[in-house]
């Protein structure tokens, strides 16, 4: 890399150009290496999709070589400049309007025609590899959304007939953390990892952003998600404003919201694990206060102390009181996150308090904890 930069900088200099700090060329993909695992990481926003986007267009160019160019991307019969998208199943209801052949992101796509399909787990991705194998570049879009045996089929097959796999994907989720176990393996087996980052996105402020924000719109006021949140919500790219379904955009460290964390270690699991060691009648007591009088439930008083204001409208943490259903998320992150609710309290928790059901029915599925009620 330096030997790169001293010589780009050299170039400028014989062209008369002024000494600048030269950076590294964002180079084409390189289709001659097999067995890779490409993470190309970042926030939502970041543009992700938009370089396998990119890496897509390459292949077509590079689809015109001959000779010992063609060569260099074969390995037993596998092409590296033959591009297989798969998309997440889970995932299929964003960019709804585009054609159901395209690489989408927010500014625009590209038609991939018979070259892209869905799967909804490590199972589908396999048989997908089987049906296609002339494909030697596999884009998996969000594989963070697989379950973790994924990590290790696409490294097996990577080792095993040098296919090349690019994984556009969030690492890190609304909390700022390790968005799951997958994303953990994704991590310690990958060869390539490009990070990328974007605009923070609140409205006065032009820092570099990592993180994806989570928010809710109730009556036109932004209410951060709070931290037992439900980990996933599967959903479009559009705005919602009803209060139960999210938003997202990038956020740097400062704009961040991220209200109830320590409520959630400090009160909230530990009131889950007394239930499951057969104690409910404390949890049973903090729900009732969230699902019927916030403002004297335990979460509001930690926020409260935390912010040092009464006001629920004085701070962005204390709007997140303001979210609906706010008893249902906690049940989902000690149900289904937790794993610390028997499926009969459950059953008691909802019909004792006149829960919303279809709430907890949609995010449940989400997690994939499906609950008859």
């Amino acid at each position: 890399m330096d030997d790169e930069l001293s010589e780009s900088a050299h170039l400028l200099r014989n062209l008369g150009f002024p000494l600048l700090e030269v950076h590294h060329p964002f180079n084409h993909f390189d289709f001659s290496r097999p067995g890779r695992r490409v993470l190309v990481v970042g926030p939502m926003g970041s543009g992700k999709t938009e370089f396998s986007a990119r890496l897509w267009r390459d292949s077509l160019v590079a689809r015109h070589k001959t000779g010992a160019a063609a060569r260099e991307t074969l390995t037993r019969g596998a092409d590296r400049r033959r591009i297989f998208v798969v998309r997440q199943a889970l995932d299929s209801g964003r960019f709804a309007d585009y054609p159901p052949d395209a690489l989408a992101w927010r500014g625009g796509y590209e038609r991939c025609g018979s070259s892209i399909g869905q799967a909804r787990d490590s199972f589908a991705l396999e048989t997908l590899l089987a049906e296609n194998p002339e494909a030697g570049t596999w884009i998996v879009d969000e594989a963070s959304f697989f379950d973790e045996r994924i990590a290790y089929l696409m490294k097996n097959e990577s080792e095993a007939r040098g296919l090349v796999f690019v994984c556009p994907t969030l690492v890190l989720n609304f909390r700022r953390e390790i968005f799951n176990q997958t994303a953990r393996l994704l991590l310690e087996t990958a060869t390539d990892v490009f990070p990328l980052s974007a605009y923070c996105e609140h409205p006065e402020c032009l820092s570099n952003s990592l993180y994806t924000y989570r928010y809710y719109l109730v009556d036109g006021t932004e209410c951060p998600a709070l931290y037992f949140d439900p980990l996933i919500i599967i959903g479009g790219d559009r705005t919602k404003d009803d209060g139960q379904e999210p938003n997202y955009c990038t956020r740097c460290d400062r704009h961040h919201y991220l209200p109830g964390k320590e409520y959630t270690f400090l009160t909230l699991k530990p009131l889950g694990e007394a239930a499951a060691r057969g104690d409910s009648a404390p949890l049973f007591s903090e729900l009732l206060a969230l699902a019927g009088d916030i403002g004297s439930s335990r979460l509001a008083s930690s926020l409260r102390l935390r912010t040092g204001t009464q006001a629920s409208g004085d701070s962005p943490d204390l709007a997140s009181l303001r979210v609906p259903c706010v008893a249902e998320r906690a049940l989902v992150y000690l149900f289904a996150e937790q794993n610390l609710l028997p499926v009969e309290l459950m059953r008691s928790f909802v019909a004792d308090l006149g829960l919303d059901k279809d709430y907890l029915s949609r995010r449940l599925a989400d997690n994939r904890r499906p609950f008859e009620f």
